[in-house]
């Protein structure tokens, strides 16, 4: 590439790089900005000028997912270096100081009783992330500890986990207000999980599991925006952040729909999770919820 080509690539980059030291998570870049960029290639030279090396953490990408259908669109700073244990430990530590206080939705933070930041091993290989906590949860200030919580523990340990063993998350941290309702839940707004959205992409890129599952239409919704219905993307894995991503129902649909043929479509995407992660599967395992 040119030695102007080469100047411009460098500046960038150590612009970018500054701002993700000062936090910076997300740059704002037009549409027509981003297609742009992404159709430009640099002009050959016969003699193209040697090229400063780049380390791998400093490469920024966009392939991201799209947050919000509207522009401008959000394109992610990428996945730092791999972190140690206790790097780990200390950076979740942080995200979670900062999460128990936070007042982003001021209507949120009035209402809860907890914020539900997450349980589990932020070393573990496996993630789950539903959309929002329920009235136990909040309660508690742990996600999934009502039904479908108890629902979801029991697929955990038929996959050959513990719910300690695993990380379990939402997308929303503070339990959607209810006004004028005297009991009963409501799904989240895409403003009020776009705003939440950080501190699960944060979470994310802490633990960096080797697998996540996405559990029900509203979470795949917040993590991917409006498109396929969760019975058409169930069961087909996607990439978030990097990370295989297998979208399923909730264990609150399971409750709800209790045929053997709706919890072995949930089985197969667990399947296939544990595929992934390399883990034994029996033949016991392989025939859950097949017809004798």
């Amino acid at each position: 590439m040119s030695e102007d080509y080469q100047r411009l690539l460098d500046s960038t980059i150590d612009h970018l790089q500054s701002l993700k030291a000062r936090g910076t998570r997300f740059l704002s870049i037009e549409t027509d900005t981003l297609a742009l960029l992404q159709n430009v290639a640099p002009t050959r030279v016969a003699a193209p000028a040697p090229a400063r090396p780049v380390a791998p953490e400093r490469i920024f990408s966009a392939e991201t997912p799209i947050i919000a259908p509207a522009a401008p669109v959000i394109v992610e700073i990428p996945i730092g270096p791999i972190l140690s244990r206790e790097e780990k430990e200390v950076a979740m530590a942080e995200l979670r100081a900062k999460a128990m206080v936070c007042e982003k939705c001021p209507h949120l933070a009035r209402t809860r009783k907890n914020v539900v930041f997450g349980v589990g091993d932020i070393h573990s290989p496996l993630m789950f992330v539903g959309e929002a906590p329920g009235a136990d949860e909040d309660a508690q200030g742990e996600p999934f500890v009502g039904a479908a919580g108890q629902l979801l523990t029991k697929m955990i340990v038929a996959m050959g986990f513990t719910r300690d063993s695993v990380y379990i998350a939402n997308i929303l941290k503070c339990r959607p207000d209810t006004p004028g309702q005297t009991y009963g839940n409501r799904k989240p707004t895409p403003e009020e999980m776009n705003t939440c959205l950080p501190y699960v992409q944060t979470q994310i890129d802490i633990i960096k599991p080797k697998a996540i599952v996405g559990l029900g239409a509203t979470a795949i919704e917040g993590f991917f925006g409006k498109g396929a219905g969760i019975t058409r993307m169930r069961g087909k894995f996607l990439t978030y952040r990097g990370i295989p991503f297998m979208p399923t129902f909730h264990p609150a649909y399971l409750l709800r729909n209790q045929a053997n043929t709706e919890k072995r479509k949930v089985w197969e995407d667990l399947l296939q999770v544990m595929e992934t992660l390399g883990v034994t599967i029996s033949d016991k395992q392989r025939g859950y919820f097949l017809k004798s």
